[in-house]
């Protein structure tokens, strides 16, 4: 396993100067531009490779590209665009290994994890791989004499995604596949952090047989965002990420006439309650709360104990104690580093002030052994250990004052709240402003049946830390956690993409209009 890990490295000492290229009209083409970014490996620091800005003229190209590629594309029979979506899954299974290394490279996370995202944003693929029982329509026969009406979803045209770099393979998947799957081009922006599994995915999808300019890629950050709000023929976006950008995306997109659909920030909350299974809920908790580095907008980031469920702290610090801090390539460790040296300040800091404002620290990563016993590999890594604070003030004007509370961390920090009733947790997660998620662990199916009842959250788990629909659903985070009204993937994500398009048709033989009339059609029949 060491010598694979420093394989890798010496491949990204090699390649760190090479520049990552567009990709339009189904050619790998180098930027003209001149201001590039360092794409740059979190475990260590070292630079993988360079991301250009695309210019304006890229962007137009890629426009325009998808703009003629949807004329031809839209007409290829649903059928059709499965068997290549059909062709992609078994290439991106053909690939996971590539396509791991490549995201523990570039984003962190172990090898396992990045399977996982790669496994999630496969069933998306599959599951679009079934996209024509989706896109079917209505029907309703003889609503007068001779007169039918019936609907069809129909793709809008030009769409685009703007990724985070916490999910390099799945939230690109629960895009564009969806999108081309219902007729549309598509047009996507890999966060500037983690572009290269991107580029695996479109260099895939193309083998897969996916014609020319139906899937652009291009990069960048603030510009390339805007050219996307405003460039009148993308009909919508997609995105995922954090709230001042999500709320800019929105804004400016739909100011200009555009479906946004923007999954933002979250605070997600775990109720243990007094009957719950402890080694479960504990084992349960450090996964959901610590994996990724806690840089899963889905994370568990706050666990409320009630009555004497408070008393695991000091079990629940132990297990995250365990946890081994590290590179992604080696098969012990569970935290692998946050994304970027700005990332891991902002955690110290939030973990500063949580303590400043009353919190006791259990545990502390930031004074964690394991950073001292790093490799020579890994020492200048972005790493930090789990952290644990409890407050015990659960008084909701003070709570929201505390930033280690009210603010997404997007780090290993787990903050625990202990309160004496259900009704009193309910009452916490419901004053938050985010929806993503919630969990409870209970063994009482009155209990739980309560918690999702009055709970205000759009995915809640019972005893499932991490409430991620199967594609069979939909991604439904509400309030505070998303902009927009219709929702990723599923029969959602069809609906996002596709308009709806009613036709009255009257074919009635035997009738002939003898005069006209301009009264309001009531198609009463006779």
């Amino acid at each position: 396993i060491q010598l694979k890990f420093n394989k890798l490295f010496i491949v990204n000492q090699i390649n760190r100067y090479t520049t990552i290229k567009n990709f339009i009209n189904g050619q790998f083409i180098e930027s003209n531009s001149q201001q590039f970014i360092n794409v740059i490996n979190p475990a260590n620091n070292e630079v993988i490779n360079r991301l250009p800005l695309s210019t304006i003229d890229e962007l137009k190209q890629a426009e325009k590209g998808a703009i003629d590629a949807f004329k031809l594309w839209k007409e290829v029979p649903v059928q059709q665009r499965q068997r290549i979506l059909f062709q992609f899954q078994q290439l991106i299974r053909d690939h996971t290994n590539e396509l791991a290394e490549c995201i523990t490279t570039e984003q962190g996370k172990t090898l396992a994890d990045a399977k996982g995202d790669i496994f999630r944003g496969l069933e998306v693929v599959e599951s679009a791989c079934n996209i024509g029982q989706s896109l079917m329509g209505e029907t309703l026969e003889n609503l007068s004499t001779g007169i039918d009406t019936y609907s069809y979803r129909q793709p809008l045209g030009v769409t685009a995604g703007i990724a985070p770099f916490n999910f390099p393979a799945m939230i690109p998947l629960w895009m564009f596949p969806v999108s081309i799957a219902c007729g549309n081009t598509f047009i996507l922006k890999p966060s500037e952090k983690v572009p290269n599994t991107s580029m695996i995915l479109a260099r895939l999808i193309q083998q897969a047989g996916l014609p020319d300019g139906v899937l652009q890629v291009i990069h960048g950050t603030h510009d390339a965002v805007n050219f996307i709000c405003d460039a009148p023929s993308i009909r919508a976006i997609s995105f995922v990420g954090g709230n001042e950008a999500g709320a800019h995306i929105f804004d400016r997109g739909t100011q200009n006439g555009k479906r946004v659909q923007a999954n933002l920030g979250a605070k997600n909350h775990g109720v243990v309650y007094s009957d719950a299974d402890k080694e479960s809920t504990l084992n349960a908790i450090v996964g959901a709360g610590f994996g990724a580095a806690g840089q899963r907008c889905m994370a568990l980031s706050v666990v409320i104990f009630v009555g004497e469920t408070v008393s695991w702290l000091p079990e629940l610090a132990v297990k995250a104690s365990k946890l081994k801090v590290g590179s992604g390539f080696d098969p012990e460790v569970a935290i692998g580093p946050l994304i970027s040296k700005d990332a891991l300040n902002r955690v110290r800091r939030l973990i500063d002030e949580g303590i400043l404002a009353g919190g006791e620290c259990l545990l502390d990563g930031r004074k964690s052994p394991q950073l001292t016993s790093l490799s020579s590999n890994t020492k200048e890594g972005n790493f930090i250990g789990p952290s644990i604070i409890h407050i015990k003030s659960t008084q909701l004007d003070k709570l929201k004052q505390n930033k280690a509370y009210s603010e997404e961390i997007f780090g290993p920090v787990l903050i625990c709240l202990s309160v004496d009733t259900l009704d009193e947790a309910i009452e916490i997660i419901n004053s938050s402003k985010y929806g993503n998620g919630c969990a409870i662990f209970t063994q009482s199916g009155a209990i739980a049946r309560k918690f999702q009842h009055e709970v205000d959250i759009g995915q809640v788990g019972i005893n499932v830390p991490i409430p991620v629909p199967l594609p069979f659903f939909s991604f439904t985070g509400s309030r505070g956690s998303i902009r927009g009204d219709i929702h990723f993937y599923g029969k959602q994500g069809t609906m996002f993409y596709t308009q709806i398009k009613t036709i009255t048709s009257n074919w009635d033989i035997n009738k002939v209009t003898t005069r006209v009339s301009t009264s309001m059609p009531t198609l009463d029949g006779k």
